[in-house]
């Protein structure tokens, strides 16, 4: 069995507001090709398995692939005014619902929401799960300017952490971005930088001792996360400001996170089990993103140096226990 954490999907009620074109975030169409979604920073073509369902099933059978935990990528809900990214995240939420639903066993889904009311997104994300079934939610690495370990966003974490429900953590286009602003460097290297930065942040901020049962995931491997783990724990020997909020070392809080697979290079995905774990690992393909691919999320797993049975935990048992898929 493979479980995919890390793929993307608009529904399509998301997509029938943004074309009113009353939202930040702008849709477009060129003739009869894919549609674009573009935001402050980078823009992504909606290929139709981001959009189908059904070619999105096509392509999950013909690389093996049983399960997606389905999320609304970037730019999500929280770039608009509040009240209208509440509207939307209720939109996403209740047709990824009837998507699960309808095709039980294929498709879970991380809610979408309103990030930028932290308040209104702790109440969406019980609505989601206690009403609407859904396996946890999305946060996004920064909020319009707001970092994730403000005091605002505990009530989101006590609820996550009273449902007992994951939170994926994805990036975004970092504040300041103007460096990144060519050759595509926003996803390429600035989303990486910005999950670093928003995990960092956390950390030091204490928001693991304050909610020690938080399930966090970093996707793409955690950002620079697993290389820079060390340096952290110098900084904190050494930084005696450092101690206010956390009484360990920031490795030791690292490594109760989650992370996706999302890099296909067997070696890195080798070094990361090494300093992680294998039992904290969890296949991602970025799926349908031009830079995501299931294949190559399935045969970098392959060529891992690791055990059979470390294998499956990142290919399914990890996700099957946090999701409670099986259950």
């Amino acid at each position: 069995m493979s479980i995919d954490v890390h793929n993307h999907f608009y529904p399509a009620s998301y997509l029938k507001a943004l074309r009113t074109g009353k939202y930040r975030a702008k849709l477009s169409s060129v003739g009869g090709s894919d549609p674009i979604l573009r935001y402050a920073g980078d823009y992504n073509i909606l290929v139709p398995g981001h959009r189908e369902l059904e070619t999105r099933l096509y392509d999950m059978d013909q690389n093996g692939i049983e399960t997606h935990i389905l999320s609304l990528t970037t730019p999500g809900v929280h770039i608009e005014e509040a009240k209208a990214g509440t509207a939307l995240a209720q939109k996403v939420n209740d047709e990824f619902a009837r998507i699960r639903q309808d095709h039980p066993g294929r498709f879970y889904a991380f809610a979408a929401l309103p990030l930028q009311d932290p308040e209104a997104a702790a109440r969406e994300l019980e609505r989601a799960v206690k009403k609407l079934g859904l396996a946890g939610a999305t946060l996004f690495t920064n909020v319009e300017n707001q970092t994730l370990d403000d005091p605002a966003f505990d009530s989101l974490f006590s609820t996550a952490q009273t449902l007992d429900v994951p939170l994926f953590l994805h990036p975004t286009t970092p504040k300041e971005h103007g460096s990144l602003a060519r050759y595509r460097l926003v996803p390429l290297l600035g989303f990486l930088f910005d999950t670093t930065t928003a995990v960092a942040r956390l950390i030091f901020a204490g928001v693991f001792e304050r909610y020690p049962k938080l399930k966090l995931i970093a996707s793409h491997l955690g950002g620079t996360l697993p290389y820079v783990a060390e340096r952290l724990d110098r900084g904190y020997r050494a930084y005696p400001e450092l101690w206010e909020e956390i009484p360990q070392r920031p490795s030791t809080y690292l490594r109760r996170l989650f992370y996706d697979t999302v890099s296909f290079d067997p070696k890195v995905l080798e070094f990361v089990r090494t300093a992680l774990g294998a039992e904290q690992m969890l296949l991602g393909s970025d799926y349908p993103h031009q830079i995501g691919d299931m294949r190559q999320a399935l045969s970098a797993l392959d060529q891992m140096a690791i055990s059979e049975a470390e294998r499956k935990r990142i290919q399914s048992i990890n996700a099957q226990s946090l999701f409670g898929i099986g259950n």
